[in-house]
């Protein structure tokens, strides 16, 4: 057959819509969908959610691309391609997660500061029993830094290094992670539009391989109750007018080099900590990651190279000075979490929020920090709601989108246990 065009979005739900389109969309094009696509919900329910127009006739939305945007495909004679989204008048849509990212970026551009954005994913890997129960992929041989075939049997990591590379995106690392049958996929810091960009084609890419080698590999924050969880860290820095990186003060890095910029955006993520969580670890399932010392970024705190704090601070310094956050999860719409950590930094520069002190804590029996994420869905909402000022730098439509549904959400799943929960979610996450 000729070539073809798949022309996709990641919703708010953080799963990714899209058609198979002829090969005459293959350039600058559009297609459209319904707009209510933002009330339906993981079980299908179509909800009257803000925005979504469910209940002023279900009209459409449209999605436009570029021809520079489309891309090689791991499928054979197929394209793919990422959009911004538009309402039926033409405008740009106000529930757009890539539109939230976008202005998030500009917002720091207006500073002479263009964000780049570098993100590790972790991931379960599960595959069915003979009874068609989801148990834990067989790689008994499996350690934290694991390679080869004893930490993947069936080398299908393997197969997802090459679709990677023939996609032409940039991997820095695929490793076993602490509990296996986990691993961590990191893709190369970039602008941060292309880096989310790559990150949620990547992330389809691997669970589309990993399928087809009978492994239902899944980004949820914890799938598997008696393992660990698996988080999305988002790292961040900018570049300045002069091309350097403006997070840098010297060649060494670390707590003693912070310069001001760097200050002011860990105050703006320890400042919106709690609200943050909503948008950023926005399931029932995530709370079951985010538990004190767990390394999951629940504290409200920060420290140097310490993996039990929630903004970390990278040692290296130069051009590879950077931030790291570590309480999201990749059930968030990667768009919306890069934008919502990007905008909570630029509030703490612009408002000079203050910096509490750096942790000093191990993380594990004693914390400096008194306050964390809400202990569940219902109270992250519920931050999220009260951080006005958050909202209305994410996107004040989106985020009434969110609470709304994730609302809905915690009523779904609240008699929801082990893996009645986990199948809630496993097959979109």
């Amino acid at each position: 057959m000729k070539t073809r065009l798949r022309a996709m979005f990641c919703d708010h739900l953080s799963i990714m819509r899209g058609k198979y389109l002829p090969n005459s969309k293959i350039g600058d094009g559009s297609t459209r969908f319904c707009r209510s696509v933002f009330g339906t919900h993981y079980d299908r329910d179509l909800l009257d959610a803000p925005g979504s127009m469910v209940k002023q006739g279900l009209p459409d939305m449209e999605l436009k691309w570029l021809h520079d945007d489309i891309r090689d495909s791991w499928h054979a004679a197929t394209k793919v391609v990422l959009g911004d989204l538009y309402d039926d008048e033409g405008e740009p849509l106000a529930l757009c997660p890539r539109r939230a990212l976008k202005r998030a970026v500009a917002d720091w551009q207006k500073h002479g500061l263009t964000p780049k954005v570098g993100i590790e994913l972790e991931a379960f890997a599960l595959q069915a029993d003979d009874s068609g129960r989801l148990m834990p992929y067989d790689a008994p041989g499996g350690v934290v830094y694991g390679t080869g075939p004893f930490a993947d049997p069936l080398r299908f990591n393997d197969r997802i290094w090459a679709m990677a590379d023939d996609m032409g995106f940039s991997l820095d690392m695929i490793t076993a992670e602490f509990d296996s049958p986990q691993f961590e996929y990191t893709l190369t810091f970039d602008d941060a539009v292309k880096a989310v960009d790559d990150i949620v084609l990547f992330r389809l890419m691997a669970r589309e391989v990993a399928l087809e080698y009978g492994i239902v590999l899944t980004f949820m924050p914890k799938p598997v109750a008696e393992a660990g969880g698996s988080g999305m860290h988002i790292n961040f820095s900018f570049l300045d007018e002069a091309g350097g990186n403006a997070l840098s003060a010297g060649a060494r890095g670390g707590p003693e080099y912070l310069n001001d910029l760097a200050r002011g955006c860990l105050a703006g993520l320890l400042h919106h900590h709690k609200g943050l969580a909503g948008l950023i670890a926005p399931t029932a399932n995530s709370y079951m990651r985010l538990q004190p010392g767990s390394l999951s970024g629940y504290w409200q705190n920060w420290g140097g190279d310490h993996r039990n704090v929630t903004t970390r601070i990278s040692s290296e310094g130069g051009a590879k000075a950077r931030l790291e956050h570590r309480t999201a999860d990749a059930s968030a719409n990667p768009y919306t979490a890069v934008a919502a950590v990007l905008q909570a930094a630029r509030l703490g520069v612009e408002n000079a929020y203050p910096l509490p002190p750096i942790e000093t804590g191990d993380g594990f029996d004693r914390t400096d920090a008194r306050e964390g994420t809400a202990a569940d869905l219902k109270g992250a909402v519920n931050d999220l709601e009260r951080d006005t000022v958050l909202a209305q730098a994410v996107g004040s439509e989106l985020v009434a989108n969110h609470v709304f549904m994730k609302r809905k959400e915690v009523r779904k799943t609240r008699d929801l246990e082990g893996d009645e929960m986990r199948d809630f979610y496993v097959h979109f996450i």
